[in-house]
């Protein structure tokens, strides 16, 4: 006899495991350690990780990193552990959003964002979608909040996924995701 139980939407799982994200990762925003001075370490526009001018090369390592990094209200990038604190550089953002999956259509769609580190972000209040535009360029710099002050530069082709998704609102084009609307720059650009 075949079984009746159904196996869970896919979607849905995805959206579950969205919202659970960054449960397992280091308290870093309640420790308060002593500042300790600068690392040259470098997360470059690209996402590679350079310490002393030679990439990073080993993945563990920069997931190790990438869970005890912050960005404080100084808008200084740091490694924290409960008794050190160490500035490093971040040249646009620490992570990458390499991938969007959208589930619903409309003002009921939610994005979900994954990461180059693994983690996962759905766009909405907690998560907001931003896009600056470089006056000079006019390139834009598309920006997903991850966690805690920190967010990821959208790759080229999880932007054009995004801007496939656009819809005009009152003149203004951009996404829908988690009840919010996000505009993807200015009409002017």
């Amino acid at each position: 006899m075949p079984s009746t139980t159904q196996s869970p939407d896919p979607m849905q799982s995805l959206l579950k495991a969205a919202r659970e994200a960054g449960s397992g990762l280091p308290p870093v925003e309640r420790w308060h350690p002593e500042y300790c001075g600068e690392m040259d370490l470098v997360i470059k526009r690209d996402g590679s990780w350079w310490h002393e001018g030679t990439r990073i090369t080993r993945d563990r390592l920069v997931r190790l990193f990438a869970t005890i990094l912050r960005k404080d209200d100084d808008g200084i990038h740091y490694l924290v552990t409960p008794v050190e604190k160490i500035a490093i550089q971040v040249e646009v953002a620490p992570f990458l959003a390499v991938r969007v999956d959208a589930v619903g259509e409309g003002r009921e769609q939610s994005l979900v964002f994954h990461t180059n580190m693994d983690e996962l972000a759905e766009a909405g209040p907690d998560h907001p979608i931003s896009v600056s535009i470089d006056p000079e360029t006019g390139e834009p710099t598309p920006l997903v909040h991850v966690r805690g002050n920190l967010e990821a530069l959208m790759t080229r082709p999880v932007f054009y996924e995004l801007a496939a998704l656009a819809v005009e609102e009152d003149g203004v084009l951009g996404v829908w995701s988690g009840g919010q609307f996000f505009a993807l720059g200015s009409g002017d650009a």
